[in-house]
Formats: C-alpha cells, structure tokens, sequence
C-alpha cells in the first residue's frame, strides 16, 4: 500500500488525505472537520463582584422614588422622643439599640453575583414576551449598577450570552441524535396512585440508567408539564438494541383529548405497571427523527429545561479523509468538508471500511 502523507487543511496533492477529522451527520450528510494544531492560552476569568440582594417591592430604580416616599410621613411610635415626664418617673435613660455591623446580612438578604442573580432573574421572567423581560431584567438590576445605560449594557450582553448557550445546546443535540441511531419516541406519565413526582423523576432516572448499563439502552429527553393539568412527564428519544426491550409492547385505543379523535397507541407492560402511561411510537426514517427533535426543542426554548443524556453519546467520531472523498469544502471560510455518502473511514491508516452503523461503532469518539 502507498505511504500516505500527513498534512494541514491546504490544497490537496495525490495521495494526501486529512488526519484526524471529527465527523458528524447534519441529518442528511456527513461533514468533516479538519485537524488543526492551535496553540491553546486559557483566558483568565474575571473575578465577579459580590453584591447584596434585598427584597424588592417594585422594580422601581433608586433615582424615582417609590409612592411610600414622595409625601414625608409622621414618624413611627417606636422612633418618637420618649416624654420627660417619663424619664423623669423611671429615673432612667431608654437603652440605644446596638447598630449591627455593615457584614452582617438581614434574614431576608442574599449575598451572589450580578451574573447569579441575572440567571435567577431570567428564570422568573422565562415565560414572558422577549421586550417585556427585557425591561424587567433592567429595571431589577438598576440599583446594582451606576447608570441605566451600564444596566441596559450588562443586560443585552447576557441575553445574547443566553441565545449563543441554546444555539449550541441545539447544535450539540441535533449533532448527538443524528449519530445515535435512535429507534422510538417515548413519553412517560406520572401516575399520583404509583408515586409521587420525587420519587417518579428518581426511580425513572435509576431505571433509565440500569437499562443503559445492562442492556446497552442510549437515550435523551426533557421533563415537561401538561399544559392544563401540569402533569409531570418525560418526552425521550431511545435507542434500543433489538431483543433487549423490557416488558412487552401492547396496541390500546383510546381517545385523544388533543386532536379529540381516537387514537391508536403503543404502550410498554413494564413501564405501565411500575410508573405510569407510557407511549412508543418507532422511528423510521430521517423524517420522524427531526419531527422528535424538532418537539424535544420546543421545550429547552420554551421552559429552559436541560436536555438529559445517557452516557455514549457522542458528537463526532474520528477519521482520517482521503481528498477523493471531499465533495467540496463548506462553512466559514471553507474550513468544513462535505464529504460524498460513501466515503472510507480510516483509523491511523487502517482501512476500517466504507461509512456504516457498523463501521460508525468501531471509530474513536469526541465531543
């Protein structure tokens, strides 16, 4: 066999190929990846400021004075001069109350960063529209900065920072399912009679993880609520390996309170019996998959939810690419390669075969 060269991602000669490529599926087509050799400098990481959280009333900034102030009112009891005559009975000065000293925090104070208490913020105000948090976001933080414009700044910077985050959770699950050869959509209902939410998301969790280490179950999902009865339940893609279902599969016609039509459904023996409903719909084809992923994405836009994965999937596997492979160069500045579907995978100038599920198993992953 002819000694094949190494080489960085530049024109390509005869015989060259690209080392190491990470290589992940779009859904329809392979992409590669290119090795590259950067030098990597941490950046070191700003230290945060330190604030104190009080209990807010109103979202008012301390430049406009809340109701309570504009009109002065009579002093309270408790802060009013103590009579003379009095004095003058008990013969003794009242006691001054010790001042507490500026460290130490009411019951009803935190102590976080601007970033933690944004974060905080941002889950309160999830479910509104995107100006209407916006303006709540700033006019919370305002006492916390010197001027509206630093707050309106500081605000805009982490919104983006949380829009960049769920483009790349997005990327990261599209790029993870495409890979994983996933076989059914599964939904799980809790069910008050069997448990309660605790230990329903607990045991459901433990039973999930048995299944993936005994069996070889791979599998990724969202907790989500009914939208009218806010019943807790676990929407999933699955992967799992022929004969190595539990329990059996059962068809039940019932009725759909959605689309008001009855409705055929399959349901798991096992799950049924031990946590609730439980619904299976197979997967086939690329089409069902984006229809899972498109429903799984609703949810970590919408609610914020984290996607849950099983261990063993990964993003990318590794590959070297030989240049006859290359179908032409894509992405920002042509650093990608779009590879032709029956491309050869190479390990270490082992020839491994052409591109399979099979083949795919056999290859070193990365994330």
């Amino acid at each position: 066999m002819k000694e094949l060269k190494y080489k960085t991602p530049e024109p390509l000669k005869v015989g060259d190929f690209y080392p190491e490529c990470k290589v992940y599926s779009d859904g329809s087509h392979f992409i590669a990846i290119p090795h590259t050799e950067k030098p990597y400098k941490p950046r070191p990481k700003k230290k945060e400021e330190i604030i104190t959280v009080k209990p807010q009333k109103d979202n008012k900034p301390p430049s406009e004075p809340s109701e309570e102030t504009v009109e002065e009112s009579a002093p309270p009891v408790d802060d009013a001069l103590l009579p003379l005559e009095k004095i003058a009975v008990t013969g003794k000065m009242p006691k001054e109350e010790p001042e507490q000293p500026a460290n130490i925090l009411q019951s009803n104070e935190r102590r976080m960063t601007k970033k933690e208490l944004f974060n905080e913020l941002y889950r309160e105000y999830l479910f509104l529209k995107k100006r209407e948090r916006r303006e709540k976001l700033i006019a919370t933080m305002r006492p916390y900065f010197k001027t509206e414009k630093a707050t309106e700044t500081y605000v805009d910077s982490n919104l983006e920072r949380k829009k960049r985050n769920l483009i790349c959770r997005r990327v990261r699950m599209t790029r993870k399912a495409n890979l994983a050869d996933f076989n059914y959509f599964c939904t799980f209902t809790y069910d008050g009679k069997k448990h309660t939410e605790e230990s329903f998301k607990k045991k459901l969790k433990i039973c999930f993880n048995n299944m993936s280490c005994r069996k070889g179950w791979k599998y990724m999902g969202v907790w989500e609520r009914s939208p009218e009865k806010h019943r807790l339940h676990f929407h999933g893609l699955f992967h799992i390996p022929q004969g190595k279902m539990l329990g059996g599969i059962e068809e039940h016609r019932d009725y759909s309170t959605i689309t008001h039509k009855m409705q055929t459904t399959y349901q798991n023996t096992y799950f049924n019996e031990h946590f609730g409903r439980s619904d299976f719909e197979e997967i086939v084809g690329n089409g069902k998959l984006g229809e899972a992923l498109a429903y799984l994405m609703k949810y970590i836009e919408k609610t914020g939810e984290k996607i849950i994965y099983s261990k063993g999937l990964p993003q990318y596997f590794m590959s070297d690419i030989m240049d006859k492979d290359v179908a032409s160069t894509i992405g920002q500045e042509d650093r990608k390669l779009l590879l032709y579907d029956d491309f050869t995978c190479w390990d270490e100038g082992t020839l491994m075969g052409q591109v399979s599920p099979d083949v795919i198993e056999k290859m070193k992953k990365g994330n």
